[in-house]
């Protein structure tokens, strides 16, 4: 099993500072974005071993005006990890915050860390 999590914090902890992978506990500074990793299965097994991996990450950004700068920042950053974007919507929220919901997805050498997107 691959660690990728500590590369997406790396990549987004700079956009704001409420980046969390846990519900954001502090409203008060908005944006907010948390990821999470959904997925992290092998999808290819050699030698008795994970060769490749399926990684996803979903990313949640919340804000009290528009989230569409912080996903476009989001975006980019993710994006240079080698993952693909496969959904961007937004979620009605209840408490009234804008709230956009973001996926992303790769198959990841184990050994080389290249990530793969045709698949």
């Amino acid at each position: 099993m691959i660690n990728v999590k500590d590369q997406v914090y790396g990549a987004i902890q700079g956009i704001t500072e409420n980046v969390s992978d846990t519900y954001p506990k502090e409203w008060a500074v908005l944006p907010a974005i948390q990821y999470t990793e959904e997925d992290n299965s092998v999808v290819e097994w050699v030698d008795n071993k994970e060769s490749k991996a399926h990684l996803l990450y979903k990313v949640d950004i919340w804000n009290n005006a528009s989230t569409s700068e912080v996903a476009l920042k989001v975006d980019a950053a993710i994006s240079s990890l080698g993952l693909k974007r496969i959904a961007c919507g937004d979620v009605p929220d209840p408490s009234g915050l804008k709230h956009k919901v973001m996926r992303y997805e790769g198959i990841i050498d184990v050994e080389t860390e290249r990530v793969y997107n045709n698949y």
